[in-house]
């Protein structure tokens, strides 16, 4: 893989994978648009981990606190602070882990297409508008429920399916259960912490165990690009939620599905 190819992917990992357009997708198509190899396991890792630091340390007061919170309620056996956060991520989590290792030879084989791609772009992609335009958007982050966790973690894991988009899927879901759209957007990136982190693992094991060649150099690229693009989309992201809602997303996503239409399936 070269400078170019490397650079080009790590920007598109870190700008698609927090925003509501899907990166599987984009990881997917690049290649397939520019004529290039499928970029492989090990570059995969590489901007998995660049787009897992970026959220963290975007994040960072807010991880350290439900971390502290979290165990704090264990050991008091009550909800404590920003605890009920905190367990709703956890239990956030858990639907998308267990579809993660169910479904994982089904997503990374049959699901893994062109004809799938467009499909899913354009559905949930008309999903997430919907959800924006009657979203009743009046409930805050810590009004969220566990059973506001488990809707939201059900979301996430259809999200495995590729062009569905995890962020774009639980953005969805916490705006149709009435979310403001900082609240959900939060939310989701918060649920992005501990998938990726699994995602990053299953990585790992597949490398290590597999034994397949990493190329060091297009594995620092892409990771270092990946997470400086990561920053700069939630920071944006967050700032012009507000003002813009999630309509430039939608009108994307339908440009995409045409894209992808006139040019590999017509």
């Amino acid at each position: 893989m070269d400078f170019i190819h490397a650079l080009i992917l790590g920007i598109v990992q870190g700008i698609t994978e927090f925003l509501p357009i899907s990166s599987s997708a984009h990881l997917i198509l690049t290649p397939v648009f520019s004529g290039w190899e499928d970029q492989g396991v090990a570059f995969d890792l590489a901007v998995h981990i660049g787009t897992l630091l970026a959220v963290v340390i975007y994040f960072r007061r807010d991880v350290s606190v439900l971390l502290v919170d979290a165990w704090r309620s264990v050991v008091e056996r009550q909800h404590v602070g920003h605890s009920r956060l905190a367990w709703a991520v956890v239990i956030g989590t858990i639907p998308t882990g267990l579809a993660g290792l169910l479904l994982l030879d089904l997503i990374d084989t049959t699901l893994r297409s062109v004809q799938v791609i467009f499909v899913t772009t354009i559905f949930f992609g008309v999903l997430l508008g919907l959800a924006d335009v009657f979203g009743k958007k009046q409930r805050s982050i810590d009004s969220i429920t566990w059973k506001d966790a488990v809707l939201v973690g059900l979301a996430q894991s259809i999200a495995l399916i590729p062009g569905t988009s995890r962020s774009g899927s639980t953005i969805t879901a916490g705006l149709m259960l009435g979310l403001d759209r900082q609240a959900a957007s939060r939310f989701s990136f918060l649920l992005a912490i501990p998938i990726t982190a699994l995602a990053a693992s299953v990585k790992i094991l597949e490398v290590a165990t597999e034994q397949l060649p990493v190329d060091w150099t297009a594995f620092l690229i892409g990771g270092v690009t990946s997470f400086i693009t990561a920053i700069l989309a939630i920071h944006y992201f967050l700032k012009w939620l507000n003002q813009f809602g999630m309509w430039p997303y939608v009108i994307y996503r339908m440009i995409l599905a045409a894209v992808i239409y006139f040019m590999l399936l017509s």
